[in-house]
């Protein structure tokens, strides 16, 4: 059978409209795997590009930390407490990066965004010098879980516990870090961090009020150190005057060299309350409180003690551990240091809050130990207490550096922990931690502040 033209056109076309609709596919086809992989190749832009920013962010620590090192350098001198004011501490730029040095408003104020400086670890309690009485009186703490630090310390192995199960033992060794906290008996992170998760000293929106009083209520963390280390020496390597190892002409000198008022008869009333006049013994001054303390009773003004305090040991020690400076330690640090000294728990708090408002007024006035004195009085039970021994001081050689930093854009955040140490005269740094793992920790100021640039 012929087939006529127009049956020819019809099978033509059909066949054209074969290839027309093949050729679509095809190109549609196409054109989905150049989208497939243009987005691909945009993720991995975005993916490099958070890379990149997160090597920036990194180098802008490293250098963070050169700096925090160059101002202790400068700031922190003969046990000195680096004031915030005198460097830069929030969205320090480093080319293209911004870093922050997270630390603790000194003020003790509840606040939403966190404060930025420097930490004083010398305001905090030693894990390996505190007594299990004083380190019991901390917020959270338990008896049992203070008797299981004391033997995770000890040599003795007082409790015993037995680490079998979590597959190690008992130290029965001093601490090496705080984070150690977390292999002792008990250690739960409730204890250890309360309702301070990413640690950065705020209550975050991301963070419970567990107890629902509207304030951070922190962990052991944050009231624990195992650095804290004061030279027995001047920066220079000279030693220090003992007290308790000088005569009476060698008081007067002392005296007399600084400058003080009736140098002749205070040191004869000095030298009088060590050397017991009659006697063959010696009241030795247990350490710088009780020494302010007796030139305080004798008279001497806090002024004139204050020319005197830096030059003055009552011990052959090269180091003294564990003090707490007074200058820094917080409400609860202070009240379980005088609760420890077998202070009771409403004299304790008082003094404690005394102490912070007496700081906050009299910012120039905190050179050494007797502005203690000065603001519970001569006969406080408290200062009477604390004489006994010797665990105060207003210097601190140990200082943490909590950097965060983020890349260009905001991207790339970054933490790390520094401890640094300046007892030896310069800056080293004796621990390091990743913090990066805790999440965001500049606050949602900061947050918003580097959203608002970055959408300009």
């Amino acid at each position: 059978m012929k087939l006529t033209q127009a049956n020819l056109s019809i099978g033509k076309r059909r066949n054209n409209a074969s290839v027309l609709i093949i050729v679509l596919w095809v190109a549609l086809g196409l054109v989905s795997i150049a989208l497939y992989f243009a987005n691909q190749m945009t993720f991995e832009l975005r993916a490099a590009d958070n890379r990149v920013s997160g090597l920036v962010a990194d180098q802008a620590i490293e250098g963070a930390a050169r700096y925090v090192g160059y101002a202790l350098q400068n700031f922190a001198t003969n046990g000195a407490v680096p004031d915030n004011t005198q460097f830069s501490c929030e969205a320090v730029a480093v080319g293209d990066a911004k870093f922050w040095l997270i630390g603790r408003d000194p003020s003790g104020k509840s606040s939403t965004d966190p404060y930025f400086g420097l930490v004083d670890e010398g305001g905090k309690l030693s894990l390996n010098n505190s007594s299990t009485n004083v380190l019991q009186y901390l917020p959270n703490m338990t008896t049992d879980f203070s008797d299981a630090i004391q033997d995770w310390r000890g040599t003795n192995g007082i409790l015993g516990a037995d680490y079998t199960s979590a597959g190690y033992q008992s130290k029965y060794a001093p601490f090496e870090t705080v984070d150690e906290l977390r292999l002792v008996s008990g250690a739960t992170v409730e204890l250890l961090a309360g309702e301070d998760v990413n640690r950065n000293g705020v209550l975050d929106k991301s963070e419970k009020d567990l107890n629902s009083n509207g304030e951070l209520d922190p962990g052991l963390f944050e009231y624990t150190t195992v650095y804290t280390r004061e030279p027995n020496f001047h920066s220079d390597g000279t030693s220090l005057t003992n007290v308790n190892a000088i005569t009476e002409a060698q008081f007067r000198s002392l005296f007399q060299s600084a400058g003080t008022a009736s140098a002749t008869s205070m040191a004869q009333s000095i030298y009088r309350t060590i050397h017991p006049p009659g006697t063959q013994r010696t009241i030795a001054c247990n350490g710088i409180l009780d020494f302010a303390l007796r030139c305080k009773n004798a008279g001497m003004s806090s002024d004139d003690f204050n020319k005197i305090a830096n030059n003055v040991t009552t011990s052959t020690n090269t180091y003294f551990r564990g003090r707490v400076n007074i200058n820094t330690a917080n409400m609860d640090v202070l009240t379980a240091l005088f609760m420890g000294a077998n202070v009771d728990e409403s004299t304790a708090e008082s003094a404690a809050q005394t102490l912070i408002n007496y700081r906050a007024q009299n910012l120039n006035n905190l050179t050494s130990s007797a502005w203690l004195i000065d603001a519970l009085g001569n006969n406080s039970p408290v200062v009477t207490a604390l004489a006994r021994g010797n665990s105060v001081t207003t210097h601190s050689y140990q200082f943490t550096a909590d950097i965060a930093a983020v890349g260009a854009f905001g991207r790339g955040y970054r933490r790390v922990k520094f401890i640094f140490d300046v007892s030896d005269g310069s800056p080293k740094i004796l621990y390091r931690q990743d913090l990066s793992r805790l999440g965001w920790a500049l606050g949602e100021k900061a947050r918003e502040t580097l959203v608002a640039k970055n959408t300009q």
